[in-house]
């Protein structure tokens, strides 16, 4: 089949618009958002680039994954669920109608699961993937947008789920860390397929701050404290790892510094009142997501780790031009 800009659109895109009204069908120059009532609209935008942020082989379920993830954890982290999105997708030539078939079939999947639809997007032709969406969240008016900068002092910082795994993942498909072929599809598993922490919105009249774990914990931790001019006191034995994970740091085979400083875990750091603990952790009971007590903001700037403050080299990933 010739793959033209029509027939990727009425083929594969159309479906996931799901009939609804305000993308008319994508057959007009642009679209509108009909913001549920009683609601406000939140915005996040983010790209991911072939040879960046995904391997040339990944499976297209990965790359569909990874973009919808990334977006998802960013307005779970401002305390809102999904409404809409658009998608626009730079396709090299060669790309084929299985790749699209399973790319698309997975954002179907996701749309169902998590409730949004595709209001619209653009279509080009470039010599590697590029993927770029504007994600819309909604958030009842009533309630508050978390941000990264509400945090007080004694309030607890907490983390969602384990961290680094989707690093060492990374580390082998890069070929730079060898294991038994058990926890090589584990790791290669959390890479390729990460899961947002979806508790933001159940937990925002709770937090006083909130971050999604994107860049790297040290970095992100860093930027919740950093406008406050606060710091954060962080026990080590309290830092989530999986059974697996500890394992390796154990035996010598990764190193706490590398998973404190890696990307791509996309759980929620967050900062409460300490009266709200019991409330929180029925919350992430209820909702079935590992919840951990890590910290406590405090007066001194910086970040502590058991009563040591840390000369971070690494802090998170960024992008450098």
């Amino acid at each position: 089949m010739n793959l033209s800009e029509n027939i990727i659109i009425t083929k594969f895109l159309q479906k996931l618009n799901f009939k609804m009204s305000e993308t008319y069908n994508f057959k007009n120059d642009g679209a509108y958002i009909k913001i549920p009532k009683n609601n406000k609209l939140i915005v996040t935008n983010d790209s991911i680039f072939e040879s960046v942020d995904f391997f040339k082989n990944d499976p297209p379920e990965s790359i569909a994954i990874k973009i919808v993830t990334i977006n998802l954890s960013d307005l779970s982290a401002m305390g809102c669920k999904p409404y809409a999105y658009t998608l626009s997708l730079g396709l090299p030539k060669n790309i084929s109608v299985n790749w699209l078939n399973r790319f698309t079939k997975k954002l179907y999947f996701l749309q169902k699961k998590y409730n949004f639809f595709l209001i619209g997007g653009d279509l080009s032709n470039t010599n590697r993937i590029s993927i770029s969406s504007n994600f819309f969240g909604k958030l009842k008016v009533k309630n508050k947008i978390l941000l990264r900068s509400g945090s007080k002092l004694n309030d607890d910082i907490w983390l969602t789920g384990n961290l680094g795994e989707s690093a060492i993942g990374l580390k082998i498909k890069q070929k730079k860390i060898t294991l038994n072929p058990l926890y090589k599809k584990y790791y290669i598993n959390k890479y390729l397929y990460p899961k947002h922490c979806f508790l933001g919105d159940k937990i925002s009249q709770y937090a006083s701050s909130a971050i999604d774990i994107s860049d790297g914990f040290y970095g992100d931790l860093n930027k919740l404290i950093e406008d406050n001019h606060k710091g954060a006191s962080i026990k080590s034995n309290f830092i989530p790892y999986s059974q697996k994970t500890n394992k390796l740091i154990k035996n010598k085979k990764i190193s706490v510094n590398y998973l404190l400083s890696s990307g791509d875990d996309y759980e929620l750091l967050f900062t409460s009142n300490v009266k709200n603990s019991m409330i929180i952790k029925k919350l992430a009971n209820k909702n079935n997501i590992k919840i951990t007590k890590v910290g406590k903001i405090i007066q001194k700037k910086g970040i502590y780790i058991d009563e040591k403050k840390v000369n971070i080299i690494n802090k998170s990933f960024q992008h450098f031009f």
